[in-house]
């Protein structure tokens, strides 16, 4: 038995085909044309890393790469607030909770990280870990606290102190 329409002429095949591809092509542009939108867990995971990454470079005084760990931070709040300005679970919303409680610690560290200060890096860096705390309490997400990084790194194929002269 041949396969259905294989009866049928080829200039009328052709054109079914020619249908078919143009509504899989419509069809493809429709899924694709409303972009890929992260998750809030997805952005807050690269925030840890961005987090951890930020600690390692100030505690090795390497400031151009704590001042780029800063800007990423800072764009992931900015991610955040953009594409998650709700939540379900916080009874807060989330674009303005987040930049009014970090608002001030990244300001304070970016100051440290410039001055190239350890000393108030640390003080910075701690009262950034509190504001990422006090958020977590207001949008009722406390049972996530964040620290400081232990001693090991979590990073161990990157380096953190800045590089030798010459290298």
């Amino acid at each position: 038995m041949a396969p259905r329409g294989a009866h049928w002429p080829a200039p009328k095949r052709r054109r079914l085909v020619r249908r078919v591809a143009v509504v899989v092509a419509a069809a493809f542009l429709v899924a694709c044309s409303g972009g890929f939108v992260p998750g809030l867990g997805e952005l807050m995971s690269l925030q840890q890393m961005r987090h951890a990454k930020l600690w390692f470079a100030g505690r090795d005084q390497n400031w151009p790469l704590a001042d780029y760990e800063l800007d990423e931070l800072q764009e992931g709040f900015d991610d955040v607030v953009k594409f998650h300005p709700t939540h379900k679970d916080a009874p807060l919303p989330l674009s303005e909770v987040v930049p009014k409680i970090m608002g001030k610690p990244i300001g304070d560290l970016r100051a440290a990280i410039r001055a190239h200060e350890p000393r108030a890096f640390v003080a910075s860096y701690d009262a950034l870990t509190a504001g990422c705390n006090a958020c977590h309490q207001a949008t009722n997400f406390g049972f996530n606290v964040v620290r400081r990084p232990p001693g090991a790194l979590w990073y161990g194929n990157q380096s953190f102190p800045p590089p030798a002269a010459g290298d």
